[in-house]
């Protein structure tokens, strides 16, 4: 590792041990000694021409790659000569989609700190587990959302300092007036490539949320990879989406990928299907990630006039891609819609499909930089076919924050994402199920996803989730919630046996009928996090 810059060592202190890293392929990603990412996403854009061209779209204003490189250059001085930030600080950013989160998380990045992102939703209870495994003393947080951070404050051995920053056009607020007479240039501390600058948390959805660790270059192997031979980002490109920022899906496919390329990114707060369908119409969109269920939202949009043919390029993330989501899109507009699969501890995506390169119900192939097989619970890779556990390795890989169960995720140099996937015989990823969705009932596995995709088929329903639900007989059997479409609904909210029976039916004929749901409940919404990730868990919680 290189020389840190950091004179607050806990995030090098806290690494993983060696032995327990994922094997590191960096070949074509060498980006030398010192780099800092703030630097690379505004500067270094206005030094190649950039300076004229949008940034940032949010909150009624339009903001330059020249104004944006001032306003995070004062904010960096903000951060440095008032609130006494030195390198290796943890600070947390509490925001929901704003360029405000933007310039704090980029000003942040410039001073050497390593940032937390958090989502605007969580509470004083969950931001204290976040403050305590990083030990954050600093926090920036939208005057709209103060409450929660300062109740979390109160009582923080760690967290001392909460500034509020805002989140809205006006910027009239402490750290906002704080930054009003500083210069706009900064002199950005020189990191290293390896310094940890982010440190992002794993949703904790079913247990206690994991730190993983991400370099300064991490931050540019992304859009050096992904962004740039997938999405083949130009100037030209206007971003759009649903992820929070907090969420490293969001953070780069909202913010680094356009930043790194000199593009355009639209911020939204309210990133519901209905406004995204308004803004893209509006700003002629080029790019837009989102969940499956919202494009769902955008076809029916679209049947109604909406006009989204600016997109060239529309990333499902969130959930798997159901392949009558898939083929309606590819139908209605001429053009893919491109899955993938990505993870928080490798930053972003690693396998997807390509614009060229695409076919439904297949993930696709390896990003460029990364390797993946299939393996069997022995370690051991499994042919062609079979559905085992996904392993990867690549530039990117998980480094847990204190190495917290990292053996768990990594073996043998190798990042086991937790999913079960086939590769076919041409070398594409298929996905099956994550691995703890896979439902073992009378000696079958049957994967979830495909359960769901079957049902997605039928024209009443609206959207749906599957899980095992135990059964003495068969072990588990396959549960389904469904949600049936508004003008579908009759009876069935109250467990109309004609559409359950017309379901299961329907499901028979399209899989093997073993997979079919032995139980179907109706339901008026599923439970969802805020990226549109179905939350089965809360499902099973209740099932039964």
């Amino acid at each position: 590792m290189y020389v840190s810059a950091h004179s607050d060592s806990f995030s090098r202190d806290n690494l993983p041990a060696a032995s327990d890293w994922p094997d590191l392929l960096t070949d074509g990603f060498d980006y030398g000694e010192r780099l800092n990412a703030g630097v690379e996403l505004t500067d270094a854009m206005v030094d190649r021409g950039f300076g004229d061209a949008v940034a940032l779209i949010g909150n009624g204003r339009q903001r330059t790659y020249k104004e944006l490189a001032d306003w995070t250059n004062r904010l960096a001085h903000a951060l440095v000569d008032d609130l006494k930030i030195k390198p290796g600080n943890r600070v947390l950013i509490r925001s929901a989609n704003n360029p405000a989160m933007v310039a704090c998380w980029i000003a942040a990045t410039k001073v050497g700190a390593v940032v937390i992102n958090t989502m605007p939703l969580l509470r004083a209870g969950e931001l204290a587990k976040y403050v305590d495994k990083a030990e954050i003393s600093h926090a920036l947080c939208d005057t709209r959302l103060m409450d929660e951070l300062t109740a979390c404050a109160k009582t923080s051995a760690w967290l001392k300092t909460v500034v509020g920053f805002d989140g809205t056009a006006n910027h009239d607020a402490e750290l906002d007036r704080l930054a009003l007479s500083k210069p706009v240039r900064f002199d950005a501390v020189e990191t290293a490539s390896d310094d940890v600058a982010l440190i992002g948390f794993t949703s904790g959805s079913t247990g206690e949320p994991k730190g993983t660790m991400h370099f300064h270059r991490d931050l540019m192997i992304i859009a050096d990879g992904y962004a740039r031979e997938v999405l083949k980002v130009t100037p030209d490109d206007i971003f759009i989406g649903s992820p929070p920022l907090a969420f490293t899906f969001g953070l780069g496919g909202l913010a680094v990928f356009p930043l790194r390329f000199g593009a355009t990114a639209i911020l939204l707060e309210n990133a519901t299907p209905p406004h995204l369908v308004e803004m893209i119409e509006t700003y002629k969109a080029t790019v837009c990630f989102t969940a499956p269920t919202a494009y769902r939202v955008m076809l029916a949009a679209m049947d109604e006039g909406a006009d989204l043919g600016s997109l060239r390029a529309a990333v499902s993330a969130g959930e798997t891609l159901p392949a009558p989501v898939y083929s309606d899109w590819m139908a209605k507009t001429g053009k893919p819609m491109l899955d993938g699969i990505g993870a928080t501890e490798l930053l972003h995506i690693f396998i997807s499909n390509r614009f060229d390169d695409h076919a439904p119900a297949s993930t696709g192939r390896p990003v460029h930089g990364y390797e993946a097989k299939i393996i069997g619970p022995d370690g051991a890779p499994l042919p062609d076919g079979e559905v085992g556990r996904l392993a990867v390795r690549g530039p990117t890989g998980c480094r847990y924050l204190r190495g917290e169960r990292q053996q768990e995720y990594v073996a043998g140099g190798w990042n086991i994402t937790g999913d079960s996937f086939s590769r076919d015989e041409n070398g594409y990823f298929h996905f099956a199920a994550r691995n703890d969705d896979m439902i073992i009932s009378s000696g079958y596995n049957i994967a979830g996803p495909e359960v769901e995709a079957a049902l997605l088929s039928h024209e009443a329903v609206a959207e749906c989730a599957v899980i095992g639900v135990p059964d003495e007989e068969r072990g588990a059997i396959v549960e389904a919630h469904v949600v049936l479409r508004g003008d579908m609904t009759g009876d069935a909210q109250t467990g109309d046996a004609q559409m359950i029976k017309a379901l299961q039916d329907h499901v028979k004929a399209t899989i093997a009928p073993h997979k079919y749901p032995r139980a179907v409940m109706f339901t008026d919404a599923l439970p969802k996090t805020e990226t549109g990730k179905i939350q089965r868990f809360r499902l099973k919680q209740t099932a039964g």
